[in-house]
């Protein structure tokens, strides 16, 4: 990677890397939601989540849109959707031998909280 290529991924990450912005992020990755569904779901102020979402907006990682007196929130670019899939992948759902979801090695280890997987769309 060239060094302008790595001081914009880091930034991403940067972006990226916080529980709320994490968790906003885990929520749209099946679609858009409207800030009142983040709302009930996050847990925090509405000028709490309307500064996340700010950050996300400014860094072009969500993209939002205003229908009558909603606005809706989405992810603005597929590999956002490839990255946030595989992190979930490595450390959220962790299939058995026999397709049943195991506990994650950090959660297991109590480094972090066990995370709420989502459900193979498959199922």
């Amino acid at each position: 990677m060239e060094n302008a290529q790595i001081d914009d991924v880091a930034r991403l990450l940067k972006s990226i890397a916080h529980p709320i912005r994490l968790k906003i992020l885990c929520l749209l990755q099946d679609g858009e939601l409207s800030v009142g569904d983040l709302l009930e779901v996050v847990g925090t102020t509405n000028g709490n989540l309307s500064q996340h979402l700010a950050i996300l907006r400014h860094q072009g990682i969500i993209v939002s849109h205003k229908e009558a007196n909603f606005i809706y929130n989405r992810i603005a670019d597929p590999r956002i959707l490839s990255l946030m899939r595989g992190m979930q992948s490595l450390f959220c759902c962790r299939g058995g031998q026999d397709g049943a979801s195991v506990e994650p090695d950090l959660a297991r280890f109590g480094l972090i909280e066990p995370p709420e997987c989502h459900a193979d769309p498959g199922d």
